[in-house]
C-alpha cells in the first residue's frame, strides 16, 4: 500500500500529460476524484458549509460551499447515522427505561461489546485483544499502573519531546506516585540541532544505550506536532531487546469521528492475557455471564478485558458505531493508499508553489517540518511560514478552511481518506495563496 514520493510525483506528471494541462490544474484534482474508488464515502458524512463556520468573511467566499475541512486530525467530522443512532437510544430510554439494558439493536449492558470487531479490524488485532473504555488519558493511567513497575534499577519512562501535553501529565503524575523524582524519571528524546524531527536510529540507540534502566516505552503513533509516523516495528523490536513495556491507546475523536470526548480503545497483547492484571477493578471487569450475580466474587475477564471499570455512556457508543460501519466498507490497505497520494498532491503543490526561494527573498514561504517519506508521516502535514503565522491562519479562517494552529509556529492541515478529495486541496492551495496576500506577505 505505500506510495513513494516519486511515484506521487509521477502519478500527477502522468495525469497532467493525459489531460494536456499544467500538473497544477484544477483538472488534474478532478481527474483523480473521478478515479478515487473511495469518493462515494464522502457522503456518509456531514461537511460544514463555509457560511455555518464562525470565522468565515462571505465577503471574501461563496458561503453555500462546503468548508475545506482539514482538521480530522483534531475532530473527525460528524458521520450522518450519528444522530440517528443517538436517537434511537434517546427514544428507547424513553418507552422502555431500564429494559433497554438488555433490548434493542445496542443493549446498553454490553453496547461496546458489539463494536470490538470493527475496531479490531482497523488497528490489526483480535477482537480479545482490544476494548472500548473510557478516555485516552485514563485509559494511559489504567494501563501504566499495571505495566509500569519500576524498580531500583529500572525505573525510566521514555517519552518523546514535546509529547501531546496530557500524555506528558500522565507520565509525570504516574512517576511521583511511585514517590521518583520526574526529572531523573522521564528520558525525553528530542530531534538533532537543526532537525525537526525524530530518528528512529536515535530513539533505538537510545533504548539500546539506557534500556537497562527504562521499565517503559511510551510513544505516540503518530507525533501531535510534527506528523512524524514512528517506526513501532523498530522501536518495539529494540525494547524487546531490552525487556522494556510498551503500551498501545487509541484515541478516536479524530480520524475515527467518535465525537469531542468520545470512547478511547485500549490494546494488549494476547501473550499478557494471563499475566498482566489491573491494578484497578470494577464490574465491568467482571465475565459478562456471572456480572450479574452480585456475589462480590470477582471473575475477572482476561486480558484487556478486564481493565474495564463500568458500562460505557450508551450515547457515545452511537457516533464510534455510525463511523466504524463506515470504515467497515473499505480497508485500512485502500484508505492508506489513498493517503498517501492524497497527502504526496498537497505536499507537490505546497512544494511547487511555496519552496523558498533565495532569489526572492521577500517571496512568502513554506516550510514542511512533516518527513517527505509517506512511511515516515500519516494524513497530517505540519507547515511553518516565513511570516506571521497567526494572521495566515486567520485569513484562512476567513476563507471557510478548518485546520489548526499549535503554538509556538506550526499549522496542521490533514486531508482525510474518508472524507476529503483531491479538490479540497486544490482549493486548500487556492486560499492559501489568498490568505498569505492577505497577511502582507508580498
Amino acid at each position: 500500500a505505500e506510495v513513494s514520493p516519486c511515484s506521487v510525483q509521477q502519478t500527477i506528471t502522468r495525469v497532467s500529460q493525459e489531460l494536456n494541462c499544467s500538473a497544477t490544474s484544477l483538472r488534474v484534482a478532478e481527474h483523480l476524484d473521478r478515479h478515487d474508488e473511495l469518493r462515494l464515502l464522502r457522503q456518509e458524512f456531514l461537511i460544514p458549509k463555509i457560511s455555518d463556520l464562525p470565522p468565515s468573511d462571505l465577503s471574501l467566499v461563496d458561503g453555500s460551499e462546503d468548508c475545506i475541512y482539514f482538521a480530522g486530525n483534531s475532530l473527525g467530522l460528524q458521520p450522518k447515522n450519528a444522530k440517528k443512532y443517538i436517537e434511537e437510544e434517546l427514544e428507547k430510554w424513553a418507552t422502555i427505561g431500564v429494559h433497554g439494558h438488555l433490548k434493542g439493536s445496542r443493549p446498553w449492558a454490553w453496547a461496546e461489546d458489539t463494536l470490538e470487531e470493527l475496531m479490531a479490524k482497523i488497528v490489526g488485532a483480535k477482537p480479545e485483544e482490544v476494548v472500548l473504555m473510557n478516555g485516552l488519558t485514563v485509559n494511559l493511567h489504567l494501563l501504566m499502573l499495571s505495566f509500569y513497575k519500576p524498580s531500583p534499577k529500572r525505573y525510566k519512562i521514555l517519552l518523546e519531546d514535546k509529547a501531546f501535553p496530557s500524555d506528558h501529565y500522565a507520565i509525570e503524575s504516574q512517576i511521583r506516585l511511585r514517590g521518583l523524582d520526574v526529572t531523573d524519571s522521564m528520558l525525553i528524546i528530542k530531534p538533532r540541532q537543526g532537525e525537526d524531527t525524530i530518528r528512529t536510529e536515535d530513539i533505538v540507540s537510545v533504548i539500546e544505550r539506557e534500556g537497562d534502566a527504562i521499565a517503559l516505552v511510551m510513544l505516540s503513533g503518530v507525533q501531535y506536532y510534527t506528523g512524524q509516523l514512528f517506526n513501532m516495528e523498530a522501536i518495539t523490536s529494540a525494547g524487546h531487546a531490552k525487556n522494556t513495556n510498551k503500551i498501545r491507546i487509541v484515541c478516536f475523536i479524530q480520524y475515527v469521528n467518535s465525537g469531542a470526548g468520545g470512547l478511547a480503545g485500549a490494546y494488549i497483547h494476547e501473550k499478557h492475557a494471563h499475566s498482566v492484571k489491573p491494578t484497578l477493578m470494577g464490574w465491568w471487569g467482571h465475565n459478562l455471564k456471572t456480572r450479574f450475580l452480585m456475589n462480590n466474587e470477582m471473575e475477572l475477564q482476561p486480558g484487556v478485558k478486564g481493565f474495564r471499570l463500568s458500562n460505557q455512556p450508551f450515547l457515545l457508543v452511537c457516533p464510534l458505531q455510525a463511523s466504524l460501519e463506515i470504515f467497515n466498507r473499505t480497508s485500512m490497505k485502500d484508505l492508506r493508499r489513498k493517503s498517501v497520494l492524497l497527502t504526496g498532491y498537497l505536499e507537490y503543490l505546497i512544494r511547487h508553489y511555496y519552496t523558498k526561494d533565495p532569489s526572492a527573498p521577500d517571496k512568502p514561504s513554506v516550510h514542511i517540518i512533516t518527513p517527505s517519506d509517506p512511511q515516515q508521516r500519516g494524513c497530517q502535514l505540519s507547515l511553518c511560514f516565513s511570516c506571521p503565522i497567526r494572521t495566515v491562519f486567520q485569513e484562512l479562517e476567513k476563507r471557510g478552511v478548518a485546520c489548526d494552529m499549535r503554538e509556538p509556529n506550526v499549522l496542521r492541515v490533514a486531508p482525510v481518506p474518508l472524507y476529503n478529495s483531491f479538490t479540497d486541496v486544490h482549493r486548500f492551495i487556492t486560499a492559501l495563496g489568498s490568505a498569505l496576500s492577505a497577511s502582507g506577505a508580498k
